[in-house]
């Protein structure tokens, strides 16, 4: 898989295999991104949060359009040493990309404690597993999210989409093949 535009367009991205990865197509990744940039995403002022990780391609391609910081949560150790390996050969500066490998759930339950909230956040789930509802009310919690903060979940095609509370704001739910992209925008308070 390559990264599809920015500094690193082209530049590979390292993937694992196994049962619940399925890394994004190059095709969902560029209609994801079209999107966020058409509602306003400014890269430079972008700290990104994503949630099952798997291969990293959502927050890299983030910080490869100028993200100022990407924090990946995955908790596969595998696929998290893969996420290392891909940072390490796109050459990302310390600091400006965090793997943590661990579930998110007890993770996201501590909240976010000195670090800055994020406002951009990518929440893609193993397919099948009816992960995305639970994660994004658990994200909703806890001070996770900036003052209008983007969150955008990849599912599969026929999942249910969640049902969420403020401070989430139903914005696109769109498919393309076996999987659907949803954004939520949230409050500016």
């Amino acid at each position: 898989m390559r990264i599809t535009a920015g500094i690193y367009k082209g530049r590979t991205v390292r993937t694992v295999e196994g049962p619940g990865y399925r890394p994004a197509t190059a095709k969902v990744r560029e209609a994801l991104f079209s999107m966020l940039e058409a509602r306003g995403v400014a890269w430079s002022d972008t700290r990104v949060l994503d949630l099952f990780a798997g291969s990293g391609s959502l927050a890299l391609e983030s910080l490869s359009r100028g993200a100022q910081h990407a924090t990946m949560v995955e908790m596969n150790r595998s696929a998290a040493r893969t996420i290392e390996k891909t940072m390490a050969d796109l050459g990302i500066e310390p600091g400006v990309a965090v793997v943590a490998c661990t579930d998110i759930f007890p993770w996201l339950g501590k909240g976010p404690g000195k670090k800055e909230p994020f406002n951009l956040v990518f929440v893609d789930p193993p397919y099948g597993e009816n992960l995305a509802g639970r994660a994004l009310n658990a994200l909703g919690r806890k001070g996770w999210l900036a003052p209008g903060a983007v969150v955008a979940a990849e599912i599969e095609k026929n999942a249910v989409v969640p049902q969420l509370a403020a401070p989430f704001d139903l914005d696109v739910d769109r498919t393309y093949g076996q999987t659907r992209i949803v954004i939520w925008n949230t409050a500016r308070t």
